[in-house]
Protein backbone atom coordinates (compact mmCIF):
# COMPACT_ATOMS: atom_id res chain seq x y z
CA UNK A 1 0.00 0.00 0.00
CA UNK A 2 1.69 3.26 -0.77
CA UNK A 3 2.27 5.97 1.89
CA UNK A 4 -0.10 8.64 2.02
CA UNK A 5 1.57 12.02 1.25
CA UNK A 6 2.27 14.43 4.02
CA UNK A 7 0.18 17.07 2.47
CA UNK A 8 -2.72 15.22 2.29
CA UNK A 9 -2.63 15.21 6.51
CA UNK A 10 -2.49 18.84 6.36
CA UNK A 11 -6.15 19.58 4.14
CA UNK A 12 -8.50 18.68 7.24
CA UNK A 13 -6.88 21.44 9.32
CA UNK A 14 -7.05 23.57 6.24
CA UNK A 15 -10.50 22.73 5.18
CA UNK A 16 -11.49 23.76 8.54
CA UNK A 17 -9.79 27.33 8.86
CA UNK A 18 -11.11 28.03 5.67
CA UNK A 19 -14.41 27.37 6.47
CA UNK A 20 -14.57 28.86 9.62
CA UNK A 21 -12.36 31.81 9.72
CA UNK A 22 -10.67 32.54 6.40
CA UNK A 23 -14.30 32.47 4.33
CA UNK A 24 -16.17 35.08 7.19
CA UNK A 25 -13.20 37.03 7.03
CA UNK A 26 -12.98 36.84 3.13
CA UNK A 27 -16.84 37.98 3.12
CA UNK A 28 -15.70 41.34 5.49
CA UNK A 29 -13.18 42.33 3.48
CA UNK A 30 -15.71 41.72 0.34
CA UNK A 31 -18.73 43.80 1.89
CA UNK A 32 -15.99 46.64 2.92
CA UNK A 33 -14.76 46.93 -0.56
CA UNK A 34 -18.53 48.49 -1.67
CA UNK A 35 -18.17 52.20 -3.59
CA UNK A 36 -17.24 54.67 -0.98
CA UNK A 37 -17.80 52.64 1.59
CA UNK A 38 -13.79 53.61 2.55
CA UNK A 39 -14.19 57.04 1.97
CA UNK A 40 -17.37 57.02 3.57
CA UNK A 41 -15.68 55.72 6.99
CA UNK A 42 -12.54 57.16 6.72
CA UNK A 43 -13.91 60.74 5.88
CA UNK A 44 -16.18 60.17 9.02
CA UNK A 45 -15.71 62.00 12.21
CA UNK A 46 -17.11 59.33 14.15
CA UNK A 47 -14.68 57.01 12.77
CA UNK A 48 -11.52 59.61 13.38
CA UNK A 49 -12.86 59.91 17.26
CA UNK A 50 -13.29 55.98 18.18
CA UNK A 51 -9.78 55.52 16.51
CA UNK A 52 -8.51 58.33 18.78
CA UNK A 53 -10.15 56.84 21.54
CA UNK A 54 -9.08 53.31 21.24
CA UNK A 55 -5.33 54.22 20.85
CA UNK A 56 -5.14 56.10 24.03
CA UNK A 57 -7.11 53.99 26.25
CA UNK A 58 -4.59 51.06 24.96
CA UNK A 59 -1.67 53.10 24.90
CA UNK A 60 -2.99 54.41 28.86
CA UNK A 61 -3.88 51.30 30.34
CA UNK A 62 -0.84 49.46 29.13
CA UNK A 63 1.55 52.21 30.60
CA UNK A 64 -0.95 51.81 33.80
CA UNK A 65 -0.56 47.57 33.29
CA UNK A 66 3.23 47.91 33.09
CA UNK A 67 3.77 50.34 36.56
CA UNK A 68 1.20 48.26 38.24
CA UNK A 69 2.26 44.61 37.80
CA UNK A 70 5.92 45.82 37.93
CA UNK A 71 5.31 46.79 41.27
CA UNK A 72 2.94 43.85 42.24
CA UNK A 73 5.35 41.30 40.92
CA UNK A 74 7.91 43.11 42.80
CA UNK A 75 6.23 42.39 46.09
CA UNK A 76 5.14 39.36 45.50
CA UNK A 77 8.08 38.14 44.03
CA UNK A 78 10.69 39.32 47.21
CA UNK A 79 9.21 40.63 49.84
CA UNK A 80 7.92 37.54 52.42
CA UNK A 81 4.14 38.42 53.35
CA UNK A 82 1.66 35.06 54.83
CA UNK A 83 -0.24 33.98 51.74
CA UNK A 84 2.41 35.49 49.28
CA UNK A 85 2.39 31.73 46.81
CA UNK A 86 -1.35 31.92 47.34
CA UNK A 87 -1.73 35.15 45.39
CA UNK A 88 0.54 34.20 42.68
CA UNK A 89 -1.59 30.99 42.34
CA UNK A 90 -4.59 33.10 42.60
CA UNK A 91 -3.05 35.29 39.46
CA UNK A 92 -3.00 32.36 37.27
CA UNK A 93 -6.91 31.72 37.78
CA UNK A 94 -7.38 35.32 37.43
CA UNK A 95 -6.23 34.83 33.78
CA UNK A 96 -9.04 33.25 33.30
CA UNK A 97 -11.62 35.31 33.90
CA UNK A 98 -14.14 37.00 31.36
CA UNK A 99 -13.12 40.85 31.12
CA UNK A 100 -16.95 41.74 32.26
CA UNK A 101 -16.73 40.11 35.26
CA UNK A 102 -14.37 42.45 36.79
CA UNK A 103 -16.57 45.25 35.04
CA UNK A 104 -19.35 44.24 36.56
CA UNK A 105 -17.58 44.25 40.17
CA UNK A 106 -16.03 47.66 39.81
CA UNK A 107 -19.65 48.59 38.88
CA UNK A 108 -21.31 46.71 42.68
CA UNK A 109 -18.34 48.65 44.15
CA UNK A 110 -18.49 52.13 42.35
CA UNK A 111 -21.32 52.22 40.12
CA UNK A 112 -24.16 54.47 40.53
CA UNK A 113 -26.05 52.71 42.96
CA UNK A 114 -22.87 50.62 44.29
CA UNK A 115 -21.80 50.18 47.61
CA UNK A 116 -19.84 53.67 47.65
CA UNK A 117 -22.56 55.03 46.85
CA UNK A 118 -24.78 53.64 49.63
CA UNK A 119 -22.57 53.72 52.06
CA UNK A 120 -22.19 57.71 51.11
CA UNK A 121 -25.57 58.25 51.36
CA UNK A 122 -26.19 56.92 54.19
CA UNK A 123 -23.43 58.57 56.15
CA UNK A 124 -24.43 62.00 54.66
CA UNK A 125 -27.92 61.94 54.07
CA UNK A 126 -27.01 63.01 50.65
CA UNK A 127 -29.83 61.91 47.61
CA UNK A 128 -27.01 60.81 45.41
CA UNK A 129 -23.21 59.65 45.81
CA UNK A 130 -19.91 61.64 44.77
CA UNK A 131 -18.70 58.16 42.53
CA UNK A 132 -19.77 58.76 38.85
CA UNK A 133 -16.06 57.88 37.27
CA UNK A 134 -16.96 54.61 35.66
CA UNK A 135 -19.40 56.22 33.42
CA UNK A 136 -16.50 58.27 31.98
CA UNK A 137 -13.24 57.16 30.21
CA UNK A 138 -11.74 56.95 33.10
CA UNK A 139 -13.74 54.14 34.20
CA UNK A 140 -12.96 52.46 31.58
CA UNK A 141 -9.44 53.04 32.08
CA UNK A 142 -9.36 51.96 35.13
CA UNK A 143 -11.56 48.53 34.41
CA UNK A 144 -9.08 48.16 32.08
CA UNK A 145 -5.90 47.92 33.84
CA UNK A 146 -7.85 46.24 36.72
CA UNK A 147 -8.26 43.08 34.35
CA UNK A 148 -4.88 43.43 32.55
CA UNK A 149 -2.44 43.72 35.13
CA UNK A 150 -1.94 39.99 35.67
CA UNK A 151 -1.19 39.75 32.04
CA UNK A 152 1.91 41.59 32.77
CA UNK A 153 2.93 39.96 36.16
CA UNK A 154 2.61 36.55 34.81
CA UNK A 155 5.79 36.94 32.80
CA UNK A 156 7.08 39.04 35.43
CA UNK A 157 6.88 36.74 37.96
CA UNK A 158 8.11 34.10 35.89
CA UNK A 159 10.98 35.96 35.16
CA UNK A 160 12.09 37.02 38.37
CA UNK A 161 11.76 33.28 39.60
CA UNK A 162 14.69 32.58 37.46
CA UNK A 163 17.03 36.09 39.05
CA UNK A 164 19.97 34.96 40.80
CA UNK A 165 19.24 36.17 44.54
CA UNK A 166 22.75 36.12 44.96
CA UNK A 167 23.81 39.54 42.59
CA UNK A 168 20.57 41.04 45.11
CA UNK A 169 22.77 39.63 48.17
CA UNK A 170 25.97 41.17 46.52
CA UNK A 171 24.50 44.95 46.07
CA UNK A 172 22.78 44.45 49.20
CA UNK A 173 26.01 43.87 50.80
CA UNK A 174 27.97 46.68 49.01
CA UNK A 175 25.44 49.30 50.68
CA UNK A 176 22.75 49.85 47.09
CA UNK A 177 19.48 51.34 48.45
CA UNK A 178 16.41 48.93 47.80
CA UNK A 179 15.63 51.27 44.89
CA UNK A 180 19.35 51.20 42.89
CA UNK A 181 18.97 47.52 43.43
CA UNK A 182 15.35 47.47 41.21
CA UNK A 183 16.62 50.02 38.78
CA UNK A 184 20.41 48.56 38.36
CA UNK A 185 19.62 44.82 38.95
CA UNK A 186 16.15 43.88 38.98
CA UNK A 187 14.92 45.85 36.02
CA UNK A 188 17.30 45.28 33.55
CA UNK A 189 16.51 41.27 34.38
CA UNK A 190 12.54 42.37 33.67
CA UNK A 191 12.81 44.28 30.54
CA UNK A 192 12.10 41.24 28.47
CA UNK A 193 8.94 40.62 30.32
CA UNK A 194 8.00 43.80 30.78
CA UNK A 195 8.13 43.99 26.91
CA UNK A 196 6.54 40.99 25.93
CA UNK A 197 3.37 41.52 28.87
CA UNK A 198 3.05 44.87 27.23
CA UNK A 199 2.55 43.99 24.05
CA UNK A 200 0.52 41.39 24.48
CA UNK A 201 -2.15 43.80 26.86
CA UNK A 202 -1.66 46.08 23.96
CA UNK A 203 -2.85 44.11 21.52
CA UNK A 204 -5.94 43.04 24.02
CA UNK A 205 -7.03 46.35 24.98
CA UNK A 206 -7.21 47.34 21.47
CA UNK A 207 -9.25 44.65 20.55
CA UNK A 208 -11.41 44.74 23.45
CA UNK A 209 -15.42 44.73 23.87
CA UNK A 210 -16.36 43.93 26.48
CA UNK A 211 -15.40 46.14 29.38
CA UNK A 212 -16.88 49.30 27.37
CA UNK A 213 -20.00 47.64 27.15
CA UNK A 214 -20.71 46.81 30.65
CA UNK A 215 -19.44 50.34 31.89
CA UNK A 216 -22.20 52.05 30.04
CA UNK A 217 -19.82 54.91 29.66
CA UNK A 218 -21.37 57.59 27.70
CA UNK A 219 -18.98 59.42 24.59
CA UNK A 220 -16.76 56.27 24.64
CA UNK A 221 -16.54 54.77 21.32
CA UNK A 222 -13.38 52.34 20.62
CA UNK A 223 -13.37 50.61 17.03
CA UNK A 224 -15.11 47.44 18.27
CA UNK A 225 -17.82 49.72 19.65
CA UNK A 226 -18.16 51.48 16.52
CA UNK A 227 -18.49 47.96 14.20
CA UNK A 228 -21.28 47.04 17.31
CA UNK A 229 -22.91 50.55 16.48
CA UNK A 230 -22.52 49.89 12.56
CA UNK A 231 -23.78 46.63 12.47
CA UNK A 232 -26.55 46.13 15.03
CA UNK A 233 -28.00 49.74 15.51
CA UNK A 234 -27.39 51.29 11.68
CA UNK A 235 -27.30 47.93 9.81
CA UNK A 236 -24.73 50.13 7.92
CA UNK A 237 -23.00 46.58 7.40
CA UNK A 238 -20.48 48.00 4.75
CA UNK A 239 -19.12 50.82 7.10
CA UNK A 240 -18.75 48.14 10.30
CA UNK A 241 -16.88 46.19 7.73
CA UNK A 242 -14.35 48.85 6.72
CA UNK A 243 -13.96 49.54 10.58
CA UNK A 244 -13.41 45.81 11.35
CA UNK A 245 -10.78 45.53 8.17
CA UNK A 246 -8.79 48.53 10.03
CA UNK A 247 -9.39 47.05 13.33
CA UNK A 248 -7.92 43.34 12.12
CA UNK A 249 -4.69 45.01 10.36
CA UNK A 250 -3.91 47.22 13.44
CA UNK A 251 -4.62 44.16 15.70
CA UNK A 252 -2.37 42.10 13.44
CA UNK A 253 0.49 44.52 13.44
CA UNK A 254 0.88 44.90 16.76
CA UNK A 255 0.55 41.06 17.49
CA UNK A 256 3.31 40.77 14.79
CA UNK A 257 5.22 42.90 17.19
CA UNK A 258 4.61 41.18 19.87
CA UNK A 259 5.99 37.67 18.44
CA UNK A 260 8.74 39.53 17.29
CA UNK A 261 9.64 40.78 20.94
CA UNK A 262 8.45 37.23 22.67
CA UNK A 263 11.05 35.50 20.09
CA UNK A 264 13.88 37.74 20.84
CA UNK A 265 13.67 37.63 24.47
CA UNK A 266 12.44 33.72 24.92
CA UNK A 267 8.93 34.77 26.37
Amino acid sequence: MPAIPRWVWALPPVAVLGVVFLYPLGLVVQESLAPGAYAGVFGSQAFREALTTTVWLAVGATAGCLVLGFTLALIIAFVPFPGGRAVAKFIDVFLSFPSFLITLALLFIYGTVGMANGLWTDVTGASSGPFHFLTTPWGVLLAEITYFTPFVMRPLLAAFSQLDTAQLEVASSLGARPARIIRQVILPEALPALAAGGSLVLVMCLNEFGIVLFTGAKGVTTLPMLVYSKAILESDYAAACVVAVVNIAISVGLYGIYRVVSRRVGA
